[in-house]
């Protein structure tokens, strides 16, 4: 067994999940089981539009409540992040949520769903800092990008089974299961890490200590970071487009039913589910982080010009997806890791709190421009006015990286040591 482990890329596969501690294995499992129940968001705006009878627009004010909730989750999980805890955080975030998940599928009316959907991103979201802080706990100094990687790939891997059961549940017996399973997935995730995960603080940890080169001001005074923020936002903001408008243009111009629409979103959480980590472990180290968040800034902005090219054919949304899917894995867990290599073991929770607002952001910007655009001028200039933007923040990371600092081409130390040979 051995013998073959050698041999490449099973060496390289195995290498890259080894020396994960047992505790992050653990956290991603919870976080497999949440993801897992995954069925509602997806597929919130076909609801809104299709079962509901909403407008594109009044659907995109109901998705832009989720983003104001993200926006505020995000500030309040890392704010109780550093003062109670990220395990305390992390629990009632999702027993909380489990509760408001199935509340929603009594409302009815659109005043009454901006308001609940709010409610829940504010109790859902307040997770996501709280989350990255746990990971950097629980997990070796060698071994960071890795371990985000690996609890991204849980989260992906969940990503692939909701939406596909979400959508066959949609198509077969309409979308209430939808909520009831999604709640319910939340509370049985909380229970999950009660029981099995052992709480840590994260000042325990050397994993955290700051580094060398670390920023010691809060995350609102350091600028190179916000401007790297500002980028992150905006491939974001293109990104998510693939949740909020490309179900319904799937649904609207390809003729796909909800059942296919899962299936291809279950494609983007499959794919990186099985390679993301074993990309970062083969890239982390070889290239820097700063190039490789550029590159995938540039995929996704040819995902969504691809979509242009034949307006009628159900296969340009595969192809649109698997772009996407490559720009994900080459931008999403660099930059995770450079957000979290910029801050203090006094400030991570901050730090990690700004960077989960600015993708709480996205989920306000995301559907309201997303679809507005889309209602008023058609999905071909929502295509390439979103390319179009992704191209501009390629090149703005690119001046964010040269800006220096922490992560920047300027840092000291911008190699990483590599697992196999830390012998980690």
């Amino acid at each position: 067994m051995f013998g073959l482990l050698q041999r490449t890329p099973l060496r390289v596969f195995y290498n890259a999940f080894r020396g994960l501690s047992a505790n992050v294995w653990l956290l991603a499992l919870v976080t497999f089981i949440n993801r897992s129940g995954t069925m509602v968001i997806p597929f919130m705006t076909v609801y809104l539009t299709v079962d509901r009878q909403f407008t594109l627009e009044q659907a995109g004010w109901v998705m832009g409540s989720f983003g104001l909730g993200s926006l505020l989750g995000a500030w309040i999980g890392g704010k109780l992040t550093d003062s109670i805890g990220f395990y305390k955080v992390q629990f009632w975030s999702l027993f909380l949520s489990g509760f408001v998940f199935v509340g929603l599928m009594y409302l009815q009316s659109l005043w009454a769903l901006s308001v609940g959907v709010f409610i829940l991103s504010t109790v859902a979201d307040a997770f996501r800092p709280a989350n990255f802080v746990a990971v950097g706990a629980y997990s070796k100094p060698e071994n960071i990008t890795r371990s985000l990687a690996l609890v991204r790939m849980a989260i992906n891997l969940g990503w692939s089974v909701g939406p596909a059961i979400g959508g066959f549940l949609a198509a077969s017996m309409g979308y209430s299961l939808l909520f009831l399973a999604d709640g319910l997935t939340c509370i049985l995730a909380a229970l999950v890490m009660r029981i099995f995960l052992p709480p840590r603080k994260a000042n325990n940890n050397p994993a955290i200590e700051d580094p060398p080169d670390a920023v010691h001001t809060p995350p609102h005074k350091d600028y190179p970071y916000l401007f790297f923020l500002s980028m992150m936002i905006l491939v974001a903001l293109c990104f998510m487009q693939f949740i909020h408008t490309l179900p319904v243009y799937c649904k609207t111009h390809l003729g796909m039913s909800e059942d296919q629409i899962g299936l291809l979103l279950a494609l983007n959480g499959l794919v990186i589910g099985l390679s993301e980590v074993t990309l970062v472990y083969i890239l982390e180290g070889r290239f820097h982080k700063v190039w490789l968040m550029c590159i995938g800034a540039v995929v996704i902005a040819l995902a969504f010009f691809s979509l242009n090219l034949h307006p009628s054919w159900a296969g340009v949304a595969v192809v649109c997806m698997s772009l996407l899917t490559i720009g994900e894995m080459l931008n999403f867990p660099f930059a995770n890791s450079y957000a979290m290599g910029r801050a203090t073991g006094k400030t991570r929770g901050q730090y990690m709190a700004f960077y989960t607002m600015g993708f709480a952001i996205t989920t306000i910007l995301a559907p309201l421009i997303g679809l507005q655009v889309a209602d008023r001028y058609g999905f071909k200039v929502l295509w390439t006015l979103i390319g179009g933007i992704a191209l501009f923040a390629a090149g703005g990371t690119y001046l964010a990286g040269r800006m220096g600092g922490p992560g920047g081409f300027q840092a000291a130390g911008t190699k990483v040591a590599r697992a196999d040979q830390t012998g980690s």
